[in-house]
């Protein structure tokens, strides 16, 4: 049963940081508790999302130079659940060379882990979805990972403006309505929806596995 928000399942009282995975097969915390990954493209405003998800200036880096994050990085919340920090994708001044060491590590991870319950993929809601974006939401879809859709930037639109793009989106990448969630990190909009879907996701209990 979906939590109010305002549960005490929403508040983000502790957080730590568990370490860093650089490379294929890495280093990763050995934990029992679920996770759940954030992953988008380089300058779509996931550390903007992530301080604000958590309430922690800090938390994760905004830096003037996307495509920075050379690691997955794993934070433990509140003891429940283990939220994972992805790198991101497709941007344009990355090199060849690390999108081809960064997607291998990223494709590693969501294939090897047993605790994934789902993934927050941000999508500019300004913006056409790319290929980068097309091309996760099939991986996705393939390795059958439960997907929540945080649209970000909506504060950089009218409230008309946005719910136009949100629906545009969501018809042209095939979503239904409860997965898509604008997003503001100005305004904190998009906020408790968001903590509800995770918490929605962490507390699934996961499928037996088939072997």
């Amino acid at each position: 049963m979906a939590k109010e928000p305002g549960d005490d399942e929403m508040v983000i009282r502790n957080v730590e940081f568990l370490g860093g995975m650089a490379e294929r097969h890495g280093w990763r915390p050995e934990s029992s508790l679920p996770e759940v990954a954030f992953a988008g493209r380089s300058n779509v405003g996931k550390s903007s999302l992530l301080n604000s998800l958590v309430r922690r200036k800090s938390f994760a880096r905004v830096s003037k130079t996307p495509g920075r994050t050379r690691e997955i990085n794993f934070f433990r919340i509140n003891n429940d659940f283990v939220l994972v920090d992805l790198p991101g994708y497709g941007y344009a001044r990355v090199s060849k060379e690390k999108k081809s060491e960064w997607r291998p590590m990223i494709e590693s991870y969501l294939r090897r882990t047993t605790q994934l319950r789902g993934i927050v993929l941000l999508l500019d809601i300004r913006r056409e979805p790319s290929d980068d974006d097309r091309a996760m939401l099939d991986f996705l879809a393939e390795m059958e990972i439960p997907t929540i859709v945080a649209l970000t930037k909506k504060d950089k639109l009218s409230k008309v403006a946005a719910a136009g793009q949100a629906a545009l989106i969501s018809r042209a990448l095939s979503l239904a309505s409860e997965q898509v969630i604008p997003f503001s990190s100005q305004t904190g909009e998009g906020r408790l929806e968001l903590l509800e879907a995770i918490t929605e996701l962490v507390q699934a209990v996961p499928e037996a596995d088939p072997q």
